[in-house]
C-alpha cells in the first residue's frame, strides 16, 4: 500500500511539473501576437515593448539567482504555489492595467514568478527525475510556447480584445497555484525535500561558496552561450532569409517554425534516447550537431542546405538545456545543487537576451550574413566550454574518490 501510495504521489507531481512547464511557455507566446493591439491601445512606439521585456528579465534574474536561498527557507511546493500566484496576478493585471507604465511594472512581478517557477522546478527535476523525464519536461515548455500564439490569435480573430488572452492564461496560472497549494505536502514527502536538496541549515551552501566552485562557473558559461545560440537562431533566421538572402516570407516563416518545432520534437526524442545513451554522450552528439547545423546555415546561402541546417540546429539543440540541468547534482554535489541551478537559469536568461542583441548590433554594421558566422563560431566556443566542464568534472570526481580512499585507509589503520 505504501509503495502504491508513493507511486500515485509521484505521478501527481510529474503531471503538475508537466503542466507547469507548459505554463512557463504560454506567456512567451502571447506577447508577440498581442503587441500590435497593445501598442495601438496605449498609443506606443514600436520599440516600447523593450521596456516590458527589460523589467521581465530583471525579475527573472532576481528570482532565479536567489532560488537556492528561497528553497532554504520554504518547501518546493510552497515556492511554486507563490510563484504561480505572482505570475497569475501579473497576467490578469496586464488585462486590467489602466496605463502602459502599470503594465511595465507588472512585468517585474511576472519575471519574478516565472524565474522562481523555472529554477524551482528545474532544481526539483534535477534531483528527482531521470534525464528522460527532464527532457520531456522541457518539451512541455515548447508546447506552451507554441500554444500561446494560438490562444491569442483565436481571441483576436474572434474580435475579442487582447486582454482576454491574458485573462485565459492568467486563470490557468491561478489554477496551478491552487494545485500547488493543495499538494505542497506531497512535494515535501519526496526525496527532494529541503534535506535532500542540501538546503537544511547544516548542509546548505551559501551563494558565494557555490560561485567559488570552478565547475559551477564553467556551467554558468555553458548555459549563457547555449541559450544565446538557441535564441539568436530563432530571432535572426527570418531576417537573414528574407532581407539577407531574398527568400520569400512564407518560406522563411515556415522554416523558422520548423526550427522551433524541431526543438520540441528533439526533446521528446531525447527523452527516449536518454534510456540507452549516457548524458555525456547525448550532450557531445548534440553539440556537434549544433555546430554542423550552424555551419550549414552559414554556408548554404538560399539553398535547401541552409534551411535543413536551421531545422537540424533546432533538433540538435533540444537535449542540451534539460540534459545539463539533469547532470547538475552529479556535477556540483547536492549541497550546491539548488544554488547552481538558479545561477544556470539566470545565465540562460542573460544569454537569450544579450546574444540576439549583440548579433543585431553586428548585423547592422557588417550585414545579416554575420548571423551564420556568429552562430557557427559560438557553437565551437560552446563545444570548448563543454569539454572543459567535462574535464573539470572528471578531475573533481577523481579527487573525491582519492579522499574517500584515504579516509578509508586511515579508518582501517
Amino acid at each position: 500500500m505504501h509503495r502504491n501510495g508513493s507511486h500515485k504521489h509521484s505521478l501527481i507531481l510529474v503531471a503538475l511539473a508537466y503542466a507547469s512547464f507548459i505554463s512557463l511557455g504560454l506567456p512567451d507566446g502571447l506577447n508577440g501576437v498581442a503587441w500590435p493591439s497593445i501598442r495601438a491601445g496605449f498609443n506606443l512606439p514600436i520599440d516600447a515593448l523593450g521596456s516590458l521585456l527589460v523589467m521581465f528579465t530583471a525579475g527573472y534574474l532576481l528570482s532565479s539567482f536567489s532560488s537556492g536561498q528561497l528553497l532554504a527557507r520554504m518547501s518546493v511546493g510552497a515556492l511554486l504555489a507563490l510563484s504561480c500566484l505572482a505570475t497569475a496576478t501579473s497576467l490578469v493585471g496586464y488585462a486590467f492595467a489602466p496605463a502602459w507604465r502599470v503594465m511595465v511594472g507588472l512585468g517585474l512581478l511576472s519575471g519574478m514568478g516565472a524565474g522562481a517557477i523555472d529554477a524551482g522546478l528545474n532544481t526539483f527535476a534535477a534531483t528527482r527525475f531521470s534525464a528522460r523525464t527532464v527532457n520531456w519536461l522541457h518539451a512541455c515548455y515548447g508546447v506552451g510556447a507554441a500554444s500561446g500564439p494560438v490562444i491569442m490569435t483565436r481571441v483576436l480573430a474572434s474580435h475579442h480584445p487582447w486582454q482576454r488572452g491574458y485573462v485565459i492564461v492568467g486563470t490557468w496560472q491561478l489554477l496551478l497555484a491552487v494545485s500547488f497549494t493543495f499538494t505542497r505536502k506531497l512535494w515535501s514527502k519526496t526525496d527532494t525535500d529541503a534535506r535532500s536538496l542540501g538546503t537544511n541549515s547544516a548542509t546548505r551552501a551559501t551563494s558565494l561558496s557555490t560561485l567559488r566552485v570552478p565547475i559551477v562557473r564553467l556551467s554558468i558559461a555553458v548555459f549563457f552561450v547555449y541559450t544565446g545560440i538557441e535564441a539568436s537562431a530563432g530571432t535572426w533566421a527570418f531576417s537573414l532569409f528574407t532581407e539577407g538572402r531574398g527568400i520569400s516570407l512564407m518560406t522563411a516563416g515556415t522554416w523558422v517554425s520548423i526550427y522551433w518545432g524541431s526543438l520540441t520534437a528533439g526533446r521528446l526524442a531525447a527523452g527516449f534516447a536518454a534510456g540507452f545513451l549516457s548524458v555525456q554522450r547525448l550532450l557531445s552528439a548534440s553539440l556537434l550537431g549544433v555546430a554542423l547545423g550552424a555551419t550549414m546555415l552559414w554556408l548554404g546561402g538560399a539553398s535547401i542546405f541552409s534551411f535543413v541546417g536551421l531545422g537540424f540546429m533546432g533538433f540538435a539543440c533540444a537535449p542540451v538545456f534539460p540534459s545539463m540541468i539533469a547532470a547538475t547534482p552529479a556535477r556540483v554535489g547536492v549541497t550546491h545543487t539548488s544554488n547552481a541551478v538558479g545561477f544556470q537559469i539566470a545565465a540562460a536568461v542573460l544569454g537569450q537576451s544579450l546574444f540576439p542583441a549583440l548579433i543585431g548590433v553586428m548585423a547592422r554594421r557588417l550585414g545579416l550574413e554575420i548571423v551564420g558566422v556568429a552562430l557557427a563560431f559560438s557553437a565551437v566556443v560552446l563545444i570548448g566550454l563543454h569539454l572543459s566542464l567535462t574535464s573539470a568534472g572528471s578531475r573533481a570526481a577523481r579527487a573525491i574518490g582519492n579522499r574517500l580512499i584515504e579516509t578509508s585507509d586511515r579508518n582501517v589503520k
